[in-house]
């Protein structure tokens, strides 16, 4: 695999989506209801506030996922019908 193939594997289909919670931007890209890939654009920690109340306890964030908030807002923008219609 070529240098630009495997960018355009892993950057094809991200979109800009800020988050309704705290305004953190990050890219999206949803393969079907249930595969969400989320690409951080800044350090987390720095602009999510849940990824930074971690951090403050003490927590590492490594094993976080996401922020639920985040979720909750990437799921509202999917039923808006920002990432289009998806599959199962």
């Amino acid at each position: 695999m070529t240098t630009a193939e495997r960018t355009e594997f892993l950057t094809a289909g991200l979109r800009p989506h800020t988050c309704s919670h705290c305004g953190t931007c990050v890219l999206v890209k949803k393969n079907s209801w249930k595969h969400t890939s989320i690409q951080w654009t800044t350090d987390a920690a720095g602009s999510c506030p849940v990824f930074a109340e971690h951090v403050a306890a003490g927590e590492s964030t490594a094993l976080l996922d996401t922020c639920e908030k985040l979720t909750v807002s990437v799921a509202e923008s999917v039923r808006q019908g920002e990432f289009g219609v998806l599959d199962a």
